[in-house]
């Protein structure tokens, strides 16, 4: 029997391949889809898992965490810089970062903080040290550029008309190890050098606090006026303390000291004028609100391997009805029933088979070549890989398949050999 399948297989082979490949084609589909949403999932989870609370003006929780978190340019409400001098004074805190961005260089974000969050995003770093100068940056493990270069930051983007600024250069001191964050592409800098790029200060900003509803970019200067700049010293020494007239911030990022100081304070700062979220589950409810075009997406690919299956049966059965000839035959030589039956059966469940394989491994390429491209992008590494559950996929698959197998199978065992030969 296998070798009559095999010589028939090989007779054969132009629409073997073409059911083969169409079965490869529609797994392939509904595979990546899985394997690439969870991907997102675990990426940006893992990515958001470093940062405990982020604390913001009052707005979108969502929009805060994709812009502080994920790096995401979007406007944000500032919130008055004694929020800041109130946190770093907090007992209940390990450290406090705040954060200004707006600028970018080549097409990295270039993100205002402090010495201490370089030191505590990736725990090291893979070369050279934290910045300790106005004039100095720390950049990203995926960052493509060299200790020493100089960075001349943009306001905004190139895409968007950016302007550059002309009154700092910043050279890089440190590069930090991999953290599979978006802040892998990042330009850190001290925050004290972004206020004053922008031409901040303490009584400047004691007066802009008030007006908060103006436009402003991320750092808090007004780009309305493109020549609202300051001027600084590249070799002033930093100094991270922080008072009650700072400028203000669009987030700072906390580190309390322990689980419970991290829902008393998010509790102390959701308020009319800040808001306090664990990137987490802010994460969690975007999941949820995802989790109805997930089912689109599911029931498109769904129906496009129904549409595949329905062409298979009728490809399948014209096929038997031209081969009626063939199975009287073997009938008349003295081929049971169940011969027949088992030879149509096997022919056609190990093409879906191997389609369904091959669907696999495709859809895997794909999955793992589109989260390549997005990591490269977004700084997020993504993981792509099988997991359980993909298994119970594969399994359904096949029991679909030895269903649609059959279907045809079925028709040759009725078949009247007499019949068959009269055809």
């Amino acid at each position: 029997m296998i070798r009559f399948i095999c010589a028939d297989l090989r007779r054969l082979w132009a629409g073997s391949l073409v059911v083969v490949l169409l079965v490869a084609l529609a797994t392939a589909l509904g595979v990546s889809l899985v394997l690439q949403e969870r991907a997102l999932r675990l990426g940006s989870a893992r990515a958001a898992d470093k940062f405990d609370l982020v604390i913001g003006a009052g707005g979108s929780e969502t929009q805060l965490v994709l812009s502080s978190v994920f790096l995401q340019p979007s406007p944000l409400p500032l919130m008055p810089g004694e929020v800041l001098a109130r946190l770093a004074a907090d007992p209940r805190i390990d450290w406090a970062a705040p954060i200004g961005f707006g600028d970018s260089f080549s097409g990295y974000p270039i993100v205002g903080t402090t010495a201490k969050m370089s030191n505590k995003l990736s725990g090291d770093f893979a070369e050279g040290k934290a910045f300790t100068h106005e004039g100095e940056a720390v950049i990203g493990s995926a960052v493509r550029l060299s200790l020493g270069d100089e960075i001349k930051p943009m306001h905004g983007s190139a895409e968007e008309g950016g302007e550059t600024h002309t009154e700092l250069a910043y050279h890089v001191v440190g590069r930090l190890r991999p953290t599979d964050t978006a802040w892998d592409r990042a330009i850190l800098v001290p925050i004290q050098a972004v206020w004053h790029i922008h031409g901040l200060d303490a009584e400047e900003h004691a007066e802009g606090a008030e007006e908060g509803g103006h436009d402003r970019d991320h750092a808090g200067a007004d780009h309305d006026a493109h020549d609202h700049h300051g001027k600084l010293d590249p070799e002033a020494v930093l100094k991270e303390t922080w008072a009650a007239d700072a400028p203000g911030l669009p987030a700072i990022l906390v580190k309390p000291k322990t689980i419970a100081d991290a829902y008393k304070l998010r509790q102390d700062y959701r308020n009319g004028n800040t808001i306090a979220v664990f990137p987490g589950e802010v994460l969690t409810n975007l999941y949820a609100t995802l989790g109805d075009a997930k089912q689109i997406l599911v029931a498109v690919a769904s129906g496009a391997q129904a549409l595949v299956a329905a062409s298979l049966v009728l490809v399948t059965v014209i096929h038997i009805g031209q081969r009626r000839r063939q199975i009287g035959a073997l009938r008349a030589f003295g081929a049971p029933r169940g011969a027949i039956f088992g030879i149509v059966f096997l022919e056609f469940f190990f093409l879906v088979a191997v389609g369904i394989a091959l669907g696999f491994a495709l859809g895997f390429a794909a999955a793992l070549t589109l989260s390549g491209m997005l990591s490269q992008t977004s700084g997020i590494a993504m993981p792509v890989g099988f997991a359980r559950e993909d298994a119970g996929l594969m399994g359904v698959l096949l029991a679909f398949a030895g269903v649609l197998a059959a279907l045809p199978a079925v028709l040759a065992y009725r078949q009247s050999p007499a019949q068959a030969l009269r055809a």
